[in-house]
């Protein structure tokens, strides 16, 4: 035992003789553990709280998203500034519009997608592929219906070509602008409102439209049936992914006004939708007459007899 006592206080001396050397270093305390365990259970009763920053978007890692774009940004007249819209390789603009042809319940289109990087490289290309794809498959689905008919002559509507762009583009433009203001305004009214940026939205409308291009290739088919099916296929994916990435910004709102605001955007995007494919598709073509080529005039000597 005088043995034991004797190498337990050579010990204390050596770990006295340590911090005296080195007043700097660094000591474990047997207590921490039990601190740290506790502070990891407190953390675990809030799992709704976790949720809801995860569809918001609104936790701790978005406190190093904001210190991450507090760099200076170039002025808006300089090709800079408007350069880092567009600042967005392929990979990453094929997984967003895997997210929004394959959305994932309960998730943030712009928590998962977005908010990392916002571009318009992708809503531009999308919405400018969506102008041309409804125009050309609205001429050949008026080609084919009147196909083989002898009163019938081919002639190209170049005219849809700038209507479907002014649709679209005003669409995937004005209706974002409308609504970032409106959750702008509510978010001065309700504090637990989560306002996303202007190009956040513009983002999800964008990527939102991807799914009508196939839609509107498959519009070629002439069934009236097959193509009714295909544009509410098309509507109930894009459509998930907008209520999925604001339902969650209005639902602390007023219920009247959330659901309203949410109805709103579910409907104006039904419009988009069946009003190209009932004007470009569906629409009464009237059949233009064959041109008549006008036979060569002969002239006719007449001899008059005395």
């Amino acid at each position: 035992i005088a043995s034991l006592v004797m190498y337990l206080f050579a010990e204390f001396d050596d770990a006295a003789n340590l911090l005296a050397a080195n007043p700097d270093a660094t000591t474990i305390s047997i207590d921490e553990p039990a601190e740290i365990s506790k502070n990891q259970h407190s953390r675990r009763q809030e799992p709704g709280r976790e949720e809801d920053d995860e569809l918001l978007g609104t936790d701790d890692s978005d406190k190093t998203e904001l210190l991450a774009g507090q760099k200076k940004s170039a002025p808006f007249w300089t090709f800079e500034y408007y350069q880092t819209f567009f600042d967005v390789d392929t990979y990453q603009v094929l997984d967003r519009i895997k997210g929004s042809v394959f959305p994932v319940p309960g998730k943030n289109f712009v928590r998962l997608y977005i908010r990392s990087n916002p571009d318009l490289y992708g809503p531009f290309w999308i919405c400018a592929t969506l102008v041309f794809t409804i125009a050309v498959s609205g001429n050949l689905s008026n080609f084919f219906i009147h196909l083989g008919k002898p009163t019938y002559h081919y002639v190209p509507e170049f005219r849809k070509v700038s209507i479907a762009a002014t649709t679209i583009y005003a669409y995937a433009w004005l209706v974002p602008l409308a609504l970032w203001g409106f959750l702008m305004w509510r978010n001065s009214k309700v504090m637990n409102i989560v306002s996303y940026s202007f190009l956040e939205i513009v983002c999800v409308y964008g990527y939102s439209l991807f799914i009508y291009i196939p839609t509107a290739i498959l519009w070629i088919i002439p069934q009236k049936v097959v193509r009714w099916v295909l544009v509410m296929f098309s509507l109930c994916l894009s459509g998930s992914v907008l209520v999925m990435t604001f339902w969650p910004a209005v639902r602390d709102d007023n219920r009247r006004i959330a659901l309203a605001t949410v109805g709103t955007i579910v409907l104006l995007h039904a419009l988009l939708a069946v009003g190209c494919l009932a004007y470009f598709f569906d629409a009464p073509e009237l059949d233009f007459p064959a041109p008549v080529i006008p036979a060569h005039n002969v002239s006719t000597v007449v001899t008059k007899s005395r």
